[in-house]
């Protein structure tokens, strides 16, 4: 790699939504193994480029995925003398910058795997995200595309309990009682990007009035799209349902990352 290669991978990182630690030589005093200005990339997986081997880069790296593990938003500096006890025999000192770029992957929750789910986790499933396909009927996931973690959990409501902040839910069981349920776990939480559920201008005045009844406001009952996808994508094939769903979640991360 020529020394502007970090830019072309960290637009790819940024592309694919992978989280990464950018590190610089800020300063460098003595003799060090790179020079001032010297770059590495760390994702958790992998390295690119180099700041000059050795126990400085060991410790950096370490340094770097604590950061990632942590999700440590903010940049930080450290220093280090490249003695002995860095196992350095270059005797200089260089101060590091760590700047974390967190832009992860959408984390996507489908509960349901009847038609639609299927038609719409196969297209999710092509798309930069997480994916994670929650139903109890263990049957019913025949034909699970690479990458989507299936979670067959008796109560699927468990599966809204794991999801980190600003998931993004949709709500498509083949029980109304459950979409119910669910739909109040999910107003409970409170910290998602997107909630969608499937069903039509009756289910959702019915849902509103159940759950206005259990506590929540019209503010907070208003951040639930149902009907869900995009109004202008019409029909009702699993497919076309799926394509109006999959093109509404696109326009709300691609919001969400100001892409």
């Amino acid at each position: 790699m020529n020394v502007d290669d970090w830019i072309t991978v960290l637009a790819s990182l940024r592309e694919k939504r992978e989280p990464c630690v950018l590190l610089t030589v800020l300063e460098d005093k003595g003799s060090v193994p790179r020079d001032c200005g010297s770059k590495m990339i760390v994702t958790a997986g992998r390295t690119y480029l180099t700041i000059g081997g050795g126990h400085l880069e060991f410790q950096c790296l370490t340094i770097a995925r604590e950061m990632l593990n942590q999700r440590h938003p903010q940049p930080k500096s450290e220093h280090f003398n490249l003695g002995a006890r860095l196992g350095q025999c270059c005797g200089g000192m260089a101060t590091v910058l760590f700047e974390p770029l967190l832009q992860t992957q959408p984390q996507i929750v489908v509960f349901g795997a009847g038609h639609v789910g299927q038609a719409l986790v196969n297209l999710l499933a092509t798309l930069p995200c997480h994916v994670y396909w929650v139903d109890e009927r263990q049957a019913q996931f025949t034909d699970v595309p690479a990458g989507v973690t299936v979670c067959c959990q008796e109560d699927p409501c468990d599966q809204v309990r794991l999801m980190p902040p600003d998931s993004y839910y949709v709500v498509m069981t083949h029980h109304h009682p459950r979409d119910l349920e669910l739909c109040e776990a999910i107003l409970k939480r409170g910290d998602y990007h997107y909630f969608g559920v499937i069903g039509s201008q009756t289910k959702r005045q019915r849902f509103s009035y159940r759950l206005e009844g259990k506590g929540f406001s019209p503010q907070q009952l208003a951040t639930m799209r149902c009907p869900i996808g995009l109004p202008d994508v019409k029909g009702k094939l699993p497919a076309e349902i799926a394509v109006a769903v999959a093109g509404e979640i696109i326009a709300s991360y691609q919001q969400q990352h100001h892409l």
